[in-house]
């Protein structure tokens, strides 16, 4: 809830600076500010009331989780005032913002249990799968606008089909092999007490086809939440990595698959 509230005062305080660019988007047109639903005195004073509360409410939790909250304010401050028409700083910016959420989801837990710890793979994992969908997203709002795209967001002048279908193939490739190493670390196998994670690595792979195919092929991914919610291939793929995670973590005993690990000390 703190950073429903955090972002709620970031996409406010955002849609204020880009409001009269808004309203020439054939979407972007119908969100409050740009609408006139929502007056600009009652977002600041939204803004003010929610920045409070979130910032209040946090200190009841662990250093980890307020130094991220902060974090992640202030890189919103940063990409909202300036790194959104920086050239590639922006969609880093956007990725950044949600290795941060991650980040707080383990200060959080803290609470809990302070012995739990976060693994880098992981964290990494979630910034190039987060810059995945920050270039998809910045590559079908230039197909889908062509010669206007500039005129609704200016950092849209910086990139082409071409450039971003790169840096997309670079990312989608960085994510699974982040996350594979993520299933094959030391620190995740002691975790866990299983080797087998490894076996949803397929189910990654095809995940970050899917989507590439559904760019490529379909012409979506200008909004992702939209392109999860409406593709049932992807959908899917995700229940089957959450049950195959479940059963490999905690029935690896039962299953008898794990690889037999090497006797230190030579061959007996």
């Amino acid at each position: 809830m703190i950073f429903c509230g955090l972002s709620g005062c970031v996409y406010l305080l955002n849609d204020f600076m880009d409001m009269e660019r808004d309203k020439l988007h054939p979407d972007k047109c119908r969100r409050p500010l740009a609408s006139g639903d929502l007056s600009i005195p009652h977002a600041g004073a939204e803004f003010i009331i929610i920045l409070l509360c979130s910032a209040t409410a946090s200190i009841f939790y662990p250093r980890l989780f307020i130094g991220s909250a902060i974090a992640y304010f202030i890189v919103n401050l940063l990409y909202s005032f300036w790194l959104k028409n920086v050239v590639i700083l922006d969609v880093l910016c956007i990725s950044i913002g949600f290795v941060l959420r991650a980040q707080a989801g383990i200060g959080a837990c803290r609470a809990v249990d302070e012995l739990i710890y976060f693994s880098h793979w992981l964290l990494l994992s979630t910034l190039v799968l987060a810059m995945f969908l920050a270039l998809a997203k910045r590559r079908q709002e230039i197909k889908r606008l062509k010669d206007d795209a500039s005129s609704h967001r200016r950092i849209l002048q910086e990139y082409s089909l071409h450039y971003l279908d790169e840096m997309t193939g670079i990312v989608g490739a960085l994510t699974i092999i982040t996350y594979t190493f993520y299933t094959v670390s030391a620190e995740t196998i002691k975790k866990f007490g299983t080797d087998n994670l490894v076996y949803t690595v397929p189910l990654v792979i095809y995940g970050v086809f899917r989507y590439l195919y559904l760019i490529h092929i379909k012409n979506l991914g200008d909004n992702p939440s939209e392109v999860f919610l409406s593709d049932r291939p992807l959908q899917i793929t995700l229940g089957i990595w959450i049950i195959t995670m479940v059963l490999l973590i905690h029935a690896s005993d039962v299953m008898g698959t794990s690889f037999p690990r090497p006797i230190e000390g030579g061959i007996h």
